[in-house]
């Protein structure tokens, strides 16, 4: 007898059924980042520097965007990085420098580029749904348009320009992947970095130091699409 039409089709849809899903090795992640800083700083150092001086770091959100390749069912490798968010360093010590107020102004800003490379685990089969992880990998912030701000300058005694070295540390995260239908995802987890920089600020030839650890914690909450 031969084969009809009809059953054609259905034992193509059982085979395609019981076949297993193929794996998408790549995904493309976009949300935000929200940086929150734990900083700890050295007091100020250098000539005609008053005791005490020290600073603090103002809060960011920015975007986010990471790449992932799969490696096997379990491992993952992420390339994460954020749109370079612009910090406001905070005076914090003296409410004063001689008659300048300091205490609370905003005496700097930077910019910064930091990708961050993880070795990813996912628990739970890889038809789950809902997949728990957690990484560690390598950090590494790049600093740049580096001002003094007209506070700054008046506390440092004239216009002043600043450095900071770039930081390479140790990086751990946890997070919750979440798959929709389709090729779609959402992605949501928290991570830590060390990052610590030396900063070096220059008034006409005084130069002054201190090194800054940043210690920054990040939120992110994302959306994923898989190929």
């Amino acid at each position: 007898m031969k084969p009809t039409l009809v059953s054609f089709v259905a034992a193509s849809a059982c085979l395609s059924f019981a076949a297993p899903a193929v794996a998408q090795d790549n995904t493309v992640r976009a949300g935000i980042y929200i940086v929150r800083y734990h900083a700890k700083a050295d007091d100020i150092s250098g000539p005609f520097t008053q005791p005490g001086l020290n600073l603090d770091l103002k809060n960011v959100n920015t975007a986010y965007f990471a790449y992932i390749r799969r490696l096997s069912s379990g491992f993952d490798l992420e390339l994460a990085a954020g749109w370079p968010p612009k910090t406001e360093t905070i005076g914090k010590g003296p409410a004063t420098v001689g008659s300048v107020p300091y205490d609370g102004q905003t005496i700097a800003t930077a910019k910064w580029f930091s990708p961050t490379v993880l070795l990813n685990y996912k628990f739970l089969p890889e038809s789950s749904p809902v997949r728990p992880y957690v990484g560690v990998g390598i950090n590494y912030t790049h600093f740049y348009d580096r001002t003094s701000t007209a506070a700054g300058n008046a506390a440092s005694g004239g216009p002043t320009t600043i450095s900071l070295s770039d930081s390479i540390g140790p990086a751990g995260t946890i997070g919750v992947f979440y798959r929709l239908q389709g090729n779609w995802s959402l992605d949501g987890s928290f991570s830590m970095a060390k990052v610590k920089s030396d900063l070096e600020a220059n008034t006409s030839g005084v130069i002054r130091k201190t090194t800054i650890n940043f210690n920054p914690s990040t939120w992110v909450i994302s959306v994923g699409y898989s190929f």
